[in-house]
């Protein structure tokens, strides 16, 4: 009988001190796994880090999940829509098991970490759940998983002094080494009320600042050209590390760095946008121009039942510093629709606010009901078909500017980081200015990771186009 059909459902649950197995059971020849990552930055770059641990067992990566002998699940819990199509998934994959039952499937991330009872339950076929805090207990799961009848669930609710463990796979890169993602801080302590995030990535925790640098240098060295530093709050960076170093400093070291030639971050909160950290920017020749700023609402009334910090003004006095400081800075921001409690007038000022500022672009979102945050409890619930409604009318309004903004630079002479073949046109390449703008242009393959010189001769809602200058 397949260990699937045999399985039981109770749950046996792991502890922080539990050591790790002896490894050697593996069968190193022609395993293969694939990853399912949803969500943010900070999911894709676990995802990397947990290739880097797998590939380090033996196994290979594969895109045809149907040959894979381990699939992962890394999820994302900020929006119901999210865990809808996740556990959708989930549930395809139990055919996968069905015919091989030693098929291992494994669920991690910030689903993982909220609901590990319900996966198990709703998801049987599930060998094991793995947490946010304690990626580096994936071996130990997956050797367990391999002699257990049970679903495994192994838990921390705090982030685990875990850095030296797993730092050999940091080096895991994506896009031909191009570009890398670069975890410089764990956690969230801003408790915005609509956010799942504190309750399960845990209190911010900064990783040592040496320990950054070298695994920047370490990139350098390896032919990356951009590196994103990636946080749920950036510039919360060294509040609790004692040592006297902000945000700011870690930019103005990583600029010096051979080799890297952008630097970029996110997610950048409002509320603790320094002076000084406007300042490094304008002076660094390598951060880029890109300010990602979520203002979530352009109404005073919802940022505080938000509890984001900041009033609409404030931001917009930080907009101008930002515009005053760096002229040619793009700015981008998250807005949601729909929050509990919004009354057209209450969008109306969200319109009105974005006609203000002027976005580059906007990322937009239906509010979504999450329990366990204090916003699921709120009274007046928006209707989803209002909902809806008000997100058409905010991306009507917010294409018309980006477009706006994008006719600007025709004209205009742009570096741009080649990053590949377009996704939409074989033919063409693509690439980013420092602004973040995507850049489609014609040119040789061999141009990939180099920084060009192309002149824009046309503008669109979400991309520029051009041609390259041979010189």
């Amino acid at each position: 009988m397949g260990k699937n059909q045999s399985k039981k459902t109770n749950l046996l649950f792991f502890n922080n001190e539990t050591t790790n197995n002896d490894l050697s059971i593996f069968d190193r020849a022609n395993k293969k796994y694939t990853i399912l990552t949803y969500g943010c930055q900070m999911n894709e770059r676990d995802s990397e880090i947990i290739g880097g641990i797998l590939e380090g067992l033996g196994y290979q990566p594969s895109e045809d999940i149907t040959q894979a002998d381990l699939i992962l699940f890394n999820t994302c819990s900020i929006r119901d829509s999210a865990e809808r199509k996740i556990y959708g998934k989930i549930g395809e994959i139990k055919r996968l098991k069905n015919n091989n039952p030693d098929l291992i499937i494994g669920v991690a991330g910030c689903m993982a970490q909220k609901d590990r009872e319900k996966i198990a339950k709703k998801a049987p076929h599930v060998d094991f759940i793995l947490g946010t805090n304690n990626l580096h207990k994936l071996p130990e799961l997956i050797t367990r998983a391999k002699n257990s009848k049970e679903t495994l669930i192994d838990i921390v609710e705090e982030r685990a002094e875990i850095e030296n463990e797993i730092e050999e796979n940091r080096s895991k890169l994506t896009t031909q080494k191009i570009k890398a993602s670069v975890n410089i801080m764990y956690g969230c302590n801003n408790f915005c009320t609509y956010c799942i995030v504190p309750y399960v990535r845990g209190r911010e925790k900064s990783r040592p600042f040496k320990q950054i640098i070298e695994e920047i240098e370490q990139l350098g060295k390896e032919g990356v050209k951009e590196v994103t530093l990636l946080g749920q709050n950036v510039n919360s960076y060294g509040k609790d590390l004692g040592e006297n170093i902000d945000f700011a400093d870690l930019l103005a070291a990583i600029d010096n760095i051979p080799g890297i030639e952008r630097i970029r971050y996110m997610t950048s909160h409002p509320r603790d946008f320094s002076d000084k950290l406007i300042q490094v920017i304008k002076n660094s020749s390598k951060v880029c121009e890109h300010f990602h700023l979520p203002i979530q609402s352009g109404c005073d009334k919802i940022l505080r039942d938000m509890n984001r910090g900041y009033t609409t003004s404030q931001y917009a006095i930080l907009v101008e510093k930002i515009r005053q400081s760096n002229p040619n800075a793009s700015i981008t921001t998250d807005i949601i629709v729909g929050f509990p409690g919004e009354t057209e007038e209450d969008f109306e000022e969200t319109l009105n606010f974005i006609k203000k500022i002027k976005f580059d672009q906007a990322y937009t979102f239906i509010y979504s009901r999450r329990s366990g945050t204090p916003a699921a409890n709120l009274p007046n619930q928006i209707p989803l078909e209002t909902k809806k409604q008000r997100l058409q009318q905010l991306i009507s309004v917010q294409n018309e500017i980006s477009l706006e903004l994008n006719k600007n630079y025709i004209g205009k002479t742009v570096e741009v980081l080649v990053e590949g073949t377009s996704k939409n046109n074989p033919e063409k390449l693509t690439g980013r200015t420092r602004t973040n703008k995507i850049v489609i242009f014609s040119g040789d393959q061999q141009l990939t990771g180099q920084l060009v010189m192309v002149k824009i001769d046309k503008a669109k809602t979400w991309t520029l186009e051009g041609k390259i200058l041979k010189d």
